[in-house]
């Protein structure tokens, strides 16, 4: 239960149904689990009759899954049609504008970053990560010969060269690993973990294989700050969601939480990971380092503001030029398109539609006790759905929500007209 989200062997799950529609009743609906309390629902931001499917759905998942926080934000022809805030037994209200954890769908922040500063003629996608990073493995260890071909651009498709599913190891969710082996305590720092990786081999040859990598990921946030000069988090706030008028997204916190941030929740305890005293705690506040996590999955928004940030990839972007969305969505160069008819791009998902003249663009994330979802259609919508679990004692698949949304999308006979947007943003 430690991945942001799966590995392409696993990737199935990453898509979900996001190139059409599932049936409603994947979402388990008269599930046995049963609750202790009788359900108190509740939902904020304006209800609107004709969009009543995607509330229902929403509402269906929830309560099967018993999670007690949710989101969701749907855009159709450029307009924000809905905003919905949904507590199911809440402590607190739910607004539209409530953050939440969103792990690995902050993925398509850090890929924009280095993207942008490809832009600004900072640096180019094909550079080595050699040209810009150190790595000095710990004494006794050398260091991969082919690290020189990790490109930027690899490092964000995906194709470095290193592969959990091989190791059965993703640096970010080992702490206790890394810390005994270099002889250091927890909380890990980023160099760390770049130390300790710095002695291990790849498992494939750069550019050979598709396998997902939050270690990648973590790389390519350092990048951003040695090219740019900027803490990540600054760089970001700064170059790619403040043009858009996004401010309240931010890196989040293990264990304290921002002003308007939902509370999480998980079935499953460990041992933290920001000391070295063995304490128990509840999976959410612990047993992973936000800190660490903050290019692969620290970030933190509402629902309204990932379907603003998916405008950065639209035509007329004040953030991507086209030579740089094009980049974003190119196929990985010697491998293509994958049997299943999608690839990984830069920090989205990508399935060409409609004889390749138009693509759907997703990603999911997962935390314990976070589940997170983004899509963006050849068609002209969006949507964005989160959640405050990802595990409860149903032992039903989170998942569903895709094909639930696909569906509630394809039962709207009639599009509103009215746009939320100088509801939830100024700019």
């Amino acid at each position: 239960m430690d991945g942001t989200t799966v590995s392409r062997r696993g990737f199935g799950k990453l898509v979900g149904a996001a190139a059409g529609a599932g049936a409603l009743g994947a979402l388990g609906v008269g599930a046995t689990a049963a609750q202790a309390v009788p359900d108190t629902w509740t939902a904020t931001g304006t209800t609107v009759a004709a969009l009543s499917a995607f509330d229902n759905a929403m509402k269906a998942f929830m309560q099967a899954r018993h999670i007690s926080a949710g989101q969701l934000a749907v855009t159709y022809q450029g307009r924000l049609v809905l905003a919905r805030g949904y507590g199911d037994n809440s402590p607190q209200l739910i607004q539209p504008t409530s953050l939440f954890r969103v792990a690995s769908l902050s993925k398509s922040l850090t890929a924009a970053a280095l993207v942008r500063l490809a832009q600004d003629g900072k640096l180019g996608l094909d550079d080595p990560i050699t040209k810009f990073l150190q790595f000095t493995p710990p004494a006794g260890q050398a260091t991969d010969s082919r690290l020189p071909q990790v490109t930027l651009r690899r490092l964000l498709q995906h194709t470095g060269g290193w592969n959990r599913d091989l190791t059965a190891f993703d640096p970010l969710f080992k702490d206790r690993v890394i810390a005994s082996s270099l002889g250091v305590p927890m909380e890990l720092t980023h160099a760390d973990v770049i130390r300790f990786m710095s002695g291990q081999p790849l498992s494939h040859a750069p550019g050979s294989t598709v396998s997902y990598s939050n270690y990648g990921y973590l790389l390519a946030g350092r990048i951003v700050e040695k090219v740019s000069g900027l803490p990540y988090e600054t760089y970001v706030r700064q170059k790619l969601l403040a043009p858009l008028g996004i401010t309240r997204m931010a890196t989040g916190w293990t264990i304290s939480r921002h002003s308007g941030e939902v509370g999480y929740e998980s079935q499953y305890t460990g041992q933290t990971v920001l000391d070295n005293s063995g304490t128990v705690v509840n999976a959410p506040y612990g047993t992973f380092s936000m800190r660490l996590h903050d290019a692969n999955g620290g970030w933190l928004a509402s629902a309204v503001d990932l379907v603003r940030w998916a405008r950065a990839f639209e035509s007329g972007s004040p953030v991507l030029n086209s030579t740089s969305t094009g980049q974003v969505f190119a196929t990985p160069a010697g491998l293509g398109v994958n049997p299943d008819g999608w690839y990984y791009g830069m920090g989205w998902a990508v399935r060409p539609v409609t004889g390749g003249t138009g693509r759907n663009i997703w990603h999911t994330g997962s935390f314990a006790g976070t589940y997170s979802l983004l899509v963006r259609t050849y068609h002209g919508l969006s949507w964005a759905a989160v959640f405050n679990r990802r595990d409860d004692p149903s032992g039903l698949s989170y998942a569903p929500i895709d094909s639930a949304l696909w569906t509630a999308a394809s039962a709207v006979t009639s599009w509103p007209t009215h746009d939320f947007w100088p509801t939830y943003f100024t700019a």
